[in-house]
């Protein structure tokens, strides 16, 4: 491939070389350059591509993608382009042969919903007879094949990369999350999004290494919306129009609002031993009943999302439906039945806007108690924890604190952080370092009516501690409690 194919979509100076030069693959990781390679210098938070030049130079990297000025050795073609990101990506795309433009991509932004609204939707299109890859927090799904998850919304080529897949495999859509982080760093720039959504704002992801301040937050949620076809958003939600005031795509609405597209009336709680779930009707652009076996207030936006984007697939409201009865997310409100007298669900909330969101719903099915076992990730903001503390304290009946993944921190010294927190309430509460046994003595001491939630690990699999990642399913803790309980 010619180096001037991989940059036909870009504005670029050739300050060195020539760009008509055959170039053997595209890399943005020095220590990946092979002879031929072309080397893509990004400005990281840890390191900087550019002080690798001479570096690659000596691995054989037949040219540079450079911002700013370097020092190159002669015969290494240089060639300078006003961001790198922006660069990798449609290099990237051009690189995979635009695989994009053979797929009709549905992109999900928000601070809470994309995940179990990417599930959702990947459920009743498939039901629908299209094969639908997928790309999230959790995993990437590419046909048969899983990859786990490293950031919401992979590096630019590595997504490129998964669209050349799923073409292969003969997927003909993918649903995506796509986070604030992913649009401000460049990782989709260059994608046709078929589908934007806008699920919700709240103030999370603002610090040093993420968004300066919430105004910067909500401005790269809205770079979504200058690159897709059709945006549908929630309509509720307070930040919606400034999310959209540079929207370049035609808009649809969903929420409870009388002025939404798509709008839930009549809405249920329903609940039985070990189960939680709710129905509504939907009218507006369509009308009908739905039910879903995931409960609360989020899980009818999250629905709505689907049956708005589903409908533009010309999706039947009979698949529509039973599809949604199915759908389920690990990790996510998932329910795992121990007891015919209480409810015990593990959930990924894992700061305090999600953890006050999930106690606030689950206070609207009266249960006996709501009992909350949870910790902190170690090496991370404390802020988190007092905040965590402070919402369990005031949201549960009773909670017990145990350990996350402590990295490299003691796992005593994080709960006794948390402890600071939860002791500006009035809640009830007790200490377990050892999460099994923490899980174990909220199982044992389960009264009928309560609502039991291991928050935090969701569909996580192992716990960090000292630098290594040990196995730890919580789906496996209980089954382990169980029988020893007998």
């Amino acid at each position: 491939m010619r180096l001037s194919q991989l940059l036909e979509r870009l504005e670029y100076e050739v300050v060195k070389g020539r760009d008509d030069i055959e170039i053997t693959t595209l890399i943005n990781d020095s220590r990946k350059v092979e002879k031929g390679s072309v080397f893509v210098c990004i400005t990281g938070a840890v390191s900087d591509g550019h002080t690798y030049v001479q570096e690659v130079f000596g691995k054989g990297a037949a040219a540079v993608i450079v911002e700013k000025e370097v020092e190159a050795p002669e015969g290494l073609t240089v060639i300078r382009v006003p961001d790198t990101r922006y660069a990798l990506a449609l290099m990237s795309a051009a690189y995979f042969g635009y695989p994009a433009e053979k797929l009709k991509i549905i992109g999900i932004t928000g601070t809470k919903g994309k995940t179990t609204t990417t599930y959702m939707v990947k459920s009743i299109l498939e039901g629908a007879g299209h094969k639908v890859g997928l790309i999230g927090t959790i995993e990437a799904v590419i046909g048969d094949k899983t990859v786990p998850a490293n950031n919401t919304t992979p590096e630019s080529y590595t997504i490129q990369n998964y669209f050349a897949q799923m073409v292969k495999e003969g997927c003909d859509s993918v649903v995506m999350e796509v986070s604030s982080q992913g649009l401000m760093l460049h990782r989709t720039a260059g994608i046709p999004f078929e589908i934007g959504i806008f699920t919700n704002l709240g103030e999370d992801h603002i610090g040093p290494n993420e968004h300066k301040d919430f105004e910067d937050y909500k401005r790269c949620k809205g770079l979504l919306f200058k690159q897709c076809k059709l945006g549908i958003a929630n309509v509720d939600d307070p930040w919606y129009e400034d999310v959209f005031k540079e929207a370049a795509c035609r808009r649809e609405t969903f929420g409870f609002h009388e002025e939404a597209d798509l709008r839930a009336v009549d809405v249920e709680h329903i609940t039985r031993p070990g189960y939680l779930g709710v129905k509504y009707h939907v009218t507006g652009l369509v009308d009908f009943d739905v039910e879903i076996d995931i409960p609360g207030e989020f899980s009818v936006y999250n629905s709505l999302t689907a049956i708005a984007v589903c409908r533009h697939f010309g999706v039947s409201e009979e698949k529509i439906k039973s599809a949604l009865k199915v759908a389920k997310v690990k990790g996510r409100i998932e329910m795992i039945k121990v007891s015919d007298d209480f409810t015990l669900m593990i959930d990924y909330a894992h700061n305090a806007m999600s953890l006050e969101s999930l106690l606030h719903t689950l206070r609207d099915y009266h249960p006996q108690r709501i009992v909350t076992v949870f910790g902190c990730g170690g090496n991370r903001s404390k802020t988190r924890r007092y905040e965590m503390g402070e919402v369990a304290g005031r949201l549960s009946d009773f909670t017990i604190i145990t350990s996350d993944n402590p990295r490299y921190e003691e796992p005593q010294a994080i709960i006794d952080d948390i402890i600071t927190g939860i002791e500006r309430t009035d809640g009830t509460y007790i200490s377990i370092c050892d999460r099994k046994e923490a899980i174990k003595y909220a199982i044992a001491n389960g009264r009928p009516g309560d609502v039991i939630i291991l928050a935090g690990k969701g569909h996580e699999t192992y716990q960090e501690i000292k630098g290594v990642k040990y196995d730890m399913d919580e789906r496996v803790l209980i089954q382990e409690v169980l029988e020893e309980l007998k």
